[in-house]
């Protein structure tokens, strides 16, 4: 007995959503740490950003555990608890965000982030990321000399975004700012498919902060770098040609409007979670473009294409 050309593609649908919802991320665990400021103003600054992030990030839908470290709660202990509660509760296919902000300094070997009590080393950092065996990981490290935590924490499946591209640039930053800008103005979320991407935010941010020295007049002390292949050298401008930006890509940080509303409805959560998925597939044949003929990337792009297209139809029914 033959199946309509409907009830093919009904069955193909099921079958599709049935494999995203056992391969896609089941939760996003977030960690904010804001650090010590040194100076009321630092101390101010670094508080508010924390707090802004924490609101709107237990705003944002879906499943989220959210943990925001500030103040005297910032410790090294505090944040090493934090993390290993979250190896205990963490599925494999959950994701983690960790956002640093705050001083940092390098000696030239390693990065510390100043927190109250005993500062934070990045080897000491990575440690604590190694013991959480979820799929995907994004630390963004908005501290002064960040970039000189790169080559400890670098990674696969881990996406790395520093607000300095060495550990030289020590003066304070504004990147942080901006990042959170980023996760608050739908501007940047240039696809316009209502998810701001980690690579989105960076992009946003670091164009932001480049600004911000020019329409100042300023010689810029920071410039953002991002690095998510494990190698550890970041770039300024993640694409396909330099290899970096893919997982950044596909990581997603906020939902709006009505694809955070979906989130939060569970008969549209698979559905959602499969036009990301869908999405995240055509960024990476984005990516693989080079190396395959183009007839075949054609191909691929096209059934890819189709298909989100009939998922979003499904979505908008809903």
């Amino acid at each position: 007995m033959k199946l309509s050309r409907a009830r093919q593609q009904a069955v193909s649908l099921a079958a599709m959503l049935l494999c995203a919802a056992s391969t896609l991320p089941a939760a996003v665990h977030y960690v904010t740490v804001a650090g010590l400021g040194g100076e009321p103003d630092y101390e101010q600054r670094f508080t508010a950003l924390a707090k802004d992030l924490d609101k709107l990030l237990k705003a944002s839908g879906g499943e989220t555990r959210v943990v925001t470290l500030s103040g005297a709660d910032a410790t090294r202990d505090r944040l090493r608890a934090a993390l290993e509660e979250i190896g205990r509760l963490a599925k494999p296919d959950d994701s983690l965000v960790l956002m640093l902000i705050g001083h940092g300094t390098f000696d030239g070997v390693e990065y510390k982030l100043n927190l109250p009590g005993p500062d934070l080393g990045g080897v000491d950092l990575a440690a604590m990321l190694d013991r959480v065996s979820t799929t995907r990981q994004l630390v963004v490290n908005m501290t002064s000399a960040s970039g000189g935590c790169l080559a400890a924490l670098a990674r696969p499946s881990r996406a790395l975004i520093a607000a300095t591209k060495t550990g030289s640039e020590k003066n304070a930053t504004v990147f942080a700012r901006y990042w959170v800008e980023a996760l608050r103005d739908p501007a940047s979320d240039t696809d316009k498919n209502e998810v701001i991407t980690a690579l989105e935010a960076f992009r946003y941010a670091d164009r932001k902060t480049t600004t911000f020295y020019e329409t100042q007049k300023r010689l810029a002390t920071e410039h953002a770098v991002l690095e998510d292949t494990g190698k550890g050298e970041g770039v300024r401008a993640p694409s396909a040609e330099n290899g970096q930006g893919l997982l950044a890509g596909r990581f997603p940080l906020l939902r709006l409007g009505s694809a955070q509303k979906s989130a939060a409805d569970p008969a549209k959560r698979k559905l959602l979670d499969r036009k990301e998925e869908l999405e995240q597939a055509i960024d990476k044949l984005k990516y693989e473009k080079a190396a395959l003929p183009l007839e075949e990337y054609r191909r691929q792009l096209s059934q890819l294409l189709l298909e989100l297209a009939r998922v979003q139809e499904e979505l908008d029914k809903q």
